[in-house]
């Protein structure tokens, strides 16, 4: 579930793009902008200029209005209760053996919140990352270890941590089941 305005645009580039059977190197070239940002983009790791972001719906080939015809905000006064099948997996970029599945996303004071479900299996495949925003995570299942700007931490199930997630930053399973955690990320608005 998805009621975040950011969310949606970054979730209808991704789409479109896919539609078009266009790559992200493509893009991004077309663009004039790094695959990486495109990517980041693509996975609400970054929010785009309004240059970037015009510019990648014009070559997209999207009609502006129907770009943003129909995009939900999030206006809810009562409790809101999101199912599991509701979760969102979402693909992130030079991983093999994690997975994400976002719960929600709202703005709260001017302030993007994305709330993640994220598992790693013992193997998993995944380089140092970096994200525009401060992370609250609580593990929810094993153990893992992060590295942060050259010191180890480890995180026992039970255990949470809230650190600046745009240092590079590399997590390890240790535990032989996958670990599950919950990721809270506050993403600063420029």
């Amino acid at each position: 579930m998805s009621n975040d305005i950011i969310l949606q645009i970054s979730n209808r580039i991704k789409v479109k793009r896919k539609e078009g059977r266009i790559t992200l190197q493509q893009l991004a070239e077309d663009v004039g902008v790094t695959k990486g940002l495109i990517s980041q983009i693509e996975n609400n790791r970054t929010v785009p200029s309004l240059n970037v972001l015009l510019s990648i719906i014009r070559s997209l080939q999207i009609d502006l209005n129907d770009f943003f015809d129909k995009l939900e905000t999030f206006e809810n006064s009562g409790p809101v209760i999101i199912k599991a099948s509701q979760y969102q997996a979402i693909e992130k970029e030079y991983t093999k053996g994690t997975f994400y599945y976002r719960i929600t996303s709202f703005k709260h004071q001017g302030k993007l919140i994305d709330i993640i479900l994220y598992k790693q299996d013992k193997n998993a495949k995944k380089g140092y990352v970096s994200t525009q925003a401060h992370e609250f995570n609580y593990m929810i299942k094993g153990k893992a270890e992060y590295t942060i700007e050259r010191k180890k931490y480890v995180v026992d199930e039970g255990d949470s941590f809230y650190y600046d997630a745009r240092k590079p930053h590399l997590s390890k399973c240790l535990s032989d089941d996958p670990y599950e955690m919950l990721v809270v990320y506050f993403f600063d608005e420029e």
